[in-house]
């Protein structure tokens, strides 16, 4: 997924017609303007809660964003580190709303979550205080949904238009940027221009389909550690964890679950990639060429053979650890397709191979030394 930064986010709202406040992105010293409003500096990193670790400042002149700059600059945002700031004009306001459009996997369809309660705390909210509607994908968001919506938030009459275009666009942006998500939190209620404003903007664009947006800027790969973005150019799904014992396996669910059970065994894994569906011995040999350059205590490669073909898994790392030569201990669970003709390449070249999930964590453990 690739995370815009405010800045595009607040772009994209625009393009579709969302009013945002007027603002400007600095990006060194000699883009900053002489002003005096009352404006916030914003730190531009792809995580959230950056008021409160100090990443947003009111400022009121030039020196006072000046020095703001200086001390944001020193400060890590979940190990980013700012090196653009948003220079936005201070907007009053009378109501703090949150809304956003993702997709609900439960439901299959988009969904649309709107609260009376937005701003820095919408985490803390109770569920009761979150309205939940489905989208249908065919239908969009009719009026009358705009009208249910705009009585339940207790929005004067005038509004329910205004909130019905904003609605209608943040579902264009979802569907036609290929979003996982469009959040505006707070959407802010202005009275005096009896209108709705996206203070703050997020928006996650499936990196999927990142070939149909080249307009858009991926900044968050600038960020990654180095490791992590030679994957990602080699379409390998590659995380950091920092424990000791490295896990390789294929399909999110089976990564995930391995990782579960390296836990509740007091064991904590270290960095693990993502074969996906593949047995492809190139995608092999690259995912266990970056596990080799973290040298783990240990290597977990867990597999599950459905379309998958266990034997040329095995075959793909027995030339993988012939090339790399790795100094660490590595334990093989095969289940499914060829799993016995796997297990048999492997055995043969002296790796330790099982069927059973438990026998294999036990041993990865002992071998990485975890007590």
């Amino acid at each position: 997924m690739v995370k815009l930064l405010e800045y595009q986010g607040k772009e994209l709202l625009s393009r579709y017609g969302i009013t945002v406040p007027k603002s400007i992105i600095i990006k060194n010293e000699t883009s900053i303007p002489e002003f005096k409003t009352t404006s916030f500096l914003k730190a531009q990193v792809p995580v959230g809660h950056r008021g409160e670790r100090g990443g947003v400042v009111k400022v009121n002149n030039k020196a006072e964003v000046e020095k703001a700059i200086q001390n944001i600059s020193k400060l890590k945002f979940d190990g980013y580190t700012a090196d653009s700031f948003l220079l936005e004009e201070e907007v009053p306001h009378d109501l703090e709303f949150y809304v956003s459009i993702s997709l609900d996997r439960s439901t299959r369809l988009p969904v649309l979550l709107i609260s009376k309660k937005g701003g820095v705390d919408i985490e803390k909210i109770e569920d009761s205080e979150i309205y939940r509607y489905s989208i249908n994908p065919l239908m969009g968001i009719s009026d009358y949904f705009s009208r249910l919506i705009s009585r339940q938030l207790s929005l004067p009459d005038i509004l329910t238009i205004s909130l019905l275009q904003l609605l209608n666009s943040l579902f264009n942006i979802y569907k036609k940027e290929d979003a996982e998500l469009v959040e505006i939190n707070p959407l802010v209620l202005n009275s005096m221009k009896n209108g709705l404003i996206a203070l703050d903007s997020k928006v996650v664009i499936e990196d999927d389909a990142m070939f149909r947006h080249k307009e858009i800027t991926d900044y968050t790969s600038r960020w990654l550690d180095p490791l992590e973005l030679e994957a990602k150019q080699k379409g390998i799904s590659f995380v950091r964890l920092g424990g000791k014992i490295g896990v390789i396996a294929n399909g999110a669910g089976l990564t995930m679950a391995t990782l579960d059970i390296l836990k509740n065994n007091n064991a904590d894994a270290g960095d693990f990639l993502d074969l996906g569906g593949t047995d492809d011995p190139e995608k092999i040999t690259q995912a266990f060429e970056l596990i080799n350059k973290t040298n783990p205590s240990a290597l977990f490669v867990n597999i599950f053979g459905g379309v998958t073909k266990c034997d040329v898994v095995a075959d793909g790392l027995i030339k993988a650890i012939s090339e790399f030569k790795p100094k660490f201990n590595i334990v093989v669970r095969l289940k499914g397709f060829r799993e016995k003709e796997a297990t048999e390449i492997l055995k043969s070249n002296g790796i330790n191979s099982f069927s059973d999930m438990e026998e294999a964590v036990k041993k990865v453990i002992e071998l990485a030394g975890v007590k």
